[in-house]
């Protein structure tokens, strides 16, 4: 049912609900202390990714440009699921992972701190 306001008839229906996804869920992405990259990027990702290729191939896709991203040690990151620390495991898929659609992965580089150490 349609909900009806001052300005009309606001349509039922979750826009961003997977059954839009063709597959793919959505995937919040962020990386804590380089606020220039972003406070959080989306993507819509098949569930059956490997985290590895997450990794690989979709963080450096937002995160390459900044001048940390050389220097990231993958080995020491800390990784953050919608609000719970995980171990991720590079070869399980990202639902494996417990990845859903819309959580929020966040990711940090406990030695890196932003362009020269401000956060940014």
């Amino acid at each position: 049912m349609a909900t009806k306001t001052n300005f009309g008839t606001y349509p039922v229906g979750n826009k961003d609900a997977i059954e839009n996804f063709h597959g793919n869920q959505l995937v919040y992405i962020a990386w804590d202390d380089h606020l220039s990259v972003g406070p959080a990027n989306v993507f819509p990702l098949p569930p059956e990714m490997p985290f590895g290729a997450l990794i690989s191939e979709v963080i450096p896709s937002i995160t390459s440009f900044h001048p940390d991203f050389e220097k990231i040690d993958w080995d020491k990151v800390q990784w953050n699921l919608d609000g719970k620390t995980i171990t991720p495991v590079a070869d399980q898929s990202i639902a494996d992972n417990g990845v859903s659609h819309k959580s929020l992965l966040r990711f940090k580089t406990p030695d890196l701190k932003g362009y020269q150490s401000t956060g940014n």
